[in-house]
């Protein structure tokens, strides 16, 4: 449950996109799996890597390969992008209430937009898949600007699009690099407990303002 119970409502909320308004996790294994069954080695479980999908490719890699990861780093990605962008939306979907909370958004007017590191061409091929994101303006992706979050550069950026002061927004996301972007950006920051968490997450050092459980628990921290 919400952390806070009364709070200024937000002009405007960004979210991260992977483990925050998608559950992308079953496609990003699939194409870990992809990479590792082409080289007969041992697939991932989806209890493995799932609480690792918010790190990318880099995360899910790094996990499978180890050291080796490092020493083949641009070869490994580019197969796993592949593999990746050729099964981009078999099983991902929205978490659960994502869709009333932005109904929700939009009825108290405020502003939406999605701040992700995952790469411009595999954000504009996904989210378009989903009716209920492709209405929304403004998205950053990691390669968008020079850097990505932890930098607060890109979510800045998406307040500038939106009109909107930093200290207006609330950043919402489920990895520790969403919280520490969202806090330097000057932004109210909230952590998505339903996403990507592994159990070795110390989450609360991670500084967040508030933590939500269920997507449609964050309007309530404003609402109470």
């Amino acid at each position: 449950m919400p952390t806070q119970t009364k709070v200024v409502p937000p002009k405007a909320v960004l979210f991260d996109l992977d483990g925050t308004l998608l559950d992308t996790a079953p496609d990003l294994g699939a194409a870990l799996n992809t990479v590792l069954a082409a080289e007969q080695r041992p697939l991932v479980s989806a209890a493995e890597y799932t609480p690792l999908a918010s790190h990318g490719s880099a995360g899910l890699l790094r996990y499978a390969y180890g050291d080796e990861f490092e020493h083949r780093r641009d070869e490994l990605r580019q197969a796993f992008l592949t593999a990746y962008a050729e099964q981009i939306a078999v099983h991902t979907q929205l978490f659960d209430g994502v869709a009333n909370l932005l109904e929700q958004l939009n009825q108290q007017q405020i502003a939406v937009a999605i701040v992700t590191n995952k790469p411009h061409a595999l954000t504009q091929q996904l989210v378009p898949q989903y009716p209920q994101l492709a209405g929304i303006k403004v998205v950053v992706s990691g390669d968008t600007l020079p850097v990505a979050k932890p930098d607060p550069a890109p979510l800045l950026y998406a307040a500038t699009h939106l009109g909107i002061k930093a200290e207006h927004c609330w950043y919402v996301g489920d990895a520790e690099r969403d919280i520490e972007a969202g806090r330097r950006a000057n932004m109210f920051t909230v952590l998505a407990e339903y996403g990507y968490i592994s159990v070795t997450d110390d989450t609360l050092a991670w500084g967040a303002h508030a933590k939500i459980s269920h997507p449609l628990d964050l309007p309530r921290l404003w609402s109470n």
